[in-house]
């Protein structure tokens, strides 16, 4: 089973107007693969698309994740495939703590067509120890289990959440859209320590960073970096390449690609 996640030619439009216009990437399993661009260039687009948004609609090509076409999938499915997404703006859910949130979410995965619910729920006890587990691996205060998912949490604490999430539900790809989006430099290198400890934990699992800019880089290591431009990809290579746009910003690649 191929665990890399290969986009062919993906094109996708909102609204009749084409966003992405012929996407080819692939993230390696047990990589971490940076993707910047300059704001509007379709960053968000790949990041919804991949998930299922309803908002998007795709017009072309294919993407594949361990030997399916995930296009074909309703969300739900491609996340038990293994997929997941940190959402730049994590909304909140009152009335809803984020312990029941997580435990429905893990239900959700291991339940099995024809089973009863319950039988291929979580044991309660097993979930509270790898909440405790995780929770004290990430740094978060066991209190915030039982408050409402993201009410009142500011920009860095929901952020962590995510990570938590990420690490509650053990996926094999996970894609994160600008989870740099809104944090100060403290909360920034909080959240970044969580990716990096999960990666840790699961270095089989690929990591898919969103990112307009560099400074995210500085504390998440990336393998690979590519650039997406008007809704393609317009140059790849290793960490320094992140490094180069931080210096000259994206004016150079946009002449380079006028002149192409």
């Amino acid at each position: 089973m191929n665990s890399d996640l290969v986009i062919k030619d993906l094109r996708v439009s909102v609204e009749d107007k084409e966003i992405l216009k012929g996407v080819n990437l692939t993230v390696k399993a047990g990589t971490i693969h940076a993707i910047m661009g300059p704001n509007g260039s379709g960053k968000s687009t790949l990041a919804y698309t991949l998930m299922g948004h309803p908002g998007y609609t795709v017009t072309g090509g294919e993407v594949w994740y361990r030997d399916h076409n995930i296009l074909e999938l309703e969300p739900d499915e491609r996340s038990k495939l293994g997929l997941f997404l940190a959402f730049q703006y994590p909304v909140a859910i009152p009335g809803v703590t984020v312990a029941n949130f997580l435990r429905a979410a893990i239900n959700a995965h291991r339940a099995e067509e024809g089973k009863d619910p319950k039988e291929t729920a979580i044991p309660m006890a097993q979930f509270r120890k790898q909440l405790r587990e995780q929770m004290a691996a990430l740094g978060i205060d066991e209190s915030f289990a039982r408050r409402y998912l993201n009410e009142g949490f500011s920009g860095g604490e929901k952020k962590r959440i995510e990570i938590l999430q990420m690490a509650m539900l053990e996926p094999s790809m996970a894609i994160m859209d600008e989870t740099d989006s809104g944090l100060d430099i403290d909360a920034l290198k909080i959240v970044a320590q969580g990716v990096n400890t999960l990666y840790a934990q699961h270095p089989e699992m690929g990591v898919l960073v969103i990112t307009h800019y560099q400074r995210l880089l500085n504390y998440i290591k990336p393998h690979f970096v590519s650039v997406l431009m008007d809704g393609r990809i317009v140059r790849e290579g290793g960490p320094e390449l992140a490094l180069e746009l931080e210096e000259k910003g994206y004016d150079f690649l946009r002449e380079e690609v006028a002149s192409a």
